[in-house]
């Protein structure tokens, strides 16, 4: 039965928001199945909330708590609240800079995922693009996966490869990941939406409710 309900989409970040104006973008284009229902972010005057709204897209801020790394239980519970209230059918980390674990993943069965610069199972963990450079692999790029327990862990949706050049930096590795991670991130969205996409041996579809 072909979807009649565009996807909702719950978008978390702590940064810029590139990755969130590629998805917007994406968005406003006819026949893309997802909209933006709000963009949620735990910095004030994160640049990703000055995107959403330069957009008309609703952007809050909430208090990440007492934690550095992640939510503390009652900034989990608002973070929560404010995508049920959303009617939030899928949550879209961008750039979001705190670990997810317990209530908010039972709350978003399957339902959470996120970008990674590196094509994961390699290079978890932050500056993954410095830690392939490092290493001197030739390919890097990045991965969508969905959100589990781990770290960086969960089943990998899609991937997209960069090659690294000789005379690549950190800075310029980087930047070609993120263009990158731009048309990936989408791309993604779109095949979770209209049930295109496979996810070990299964075809994985995120329905509207």
């Amino acid at each position: 039965m072909e979807q009649t309900s565009k996807l909702r989409l719950g978008i978390l970040g702590s940064g810029k928001g590139s990755n969130m104006a590629a998805i917007a973008d994406a968005c406003a284009v006819a026949g893309y199945p997802a909209e933006i229902a709000v963009v949620v972010s735990d910095v004030p005057g994160a640049g990703i909330l000055d995107k959403a709204r330069e957009r008309g897209i609703r952007a809050e801020v909430l208090p990440p708590g007492r934690f550095r790394t992640k939510l503390d239980d009652a900034a989990e519970r608002a973070y929560i609240g404010a995508l049920q209230e959303a009617r939030v059918d899928l949550v879209v980390l961008a750039g979001f800079m705190r670990i997810l674990k317990g209530d908010f993943l039972l709350a978003y069965p399957e339902r959470v995922i996120n970008i990674h610069p590196s094509l994961l199972p390699s290079f978890p963990g932050l500056e993954a693009w410095r830690q392939a450079l490092d290493y001197g692999v030739k390919v890097t790029g990045c991965t969508v996966h969905l959100v589990d327990q781990g770290v960086d862990t969960g089943p990998i949706l899609a991937q997209a490869t960069v090659r690294i050049l000789e005379d690549d930096t950190a800075e310029s590795l980087h930047e070609r990941i993120q263009q990158a991670e731009r048309v990936l991130y989408p791309q993604t969205i779109e095949s979770l939406a209209r049930g295109t996409l496979k996810v070990a041996g299964r075809k994985s579809r995120i329905i509207a409710r």
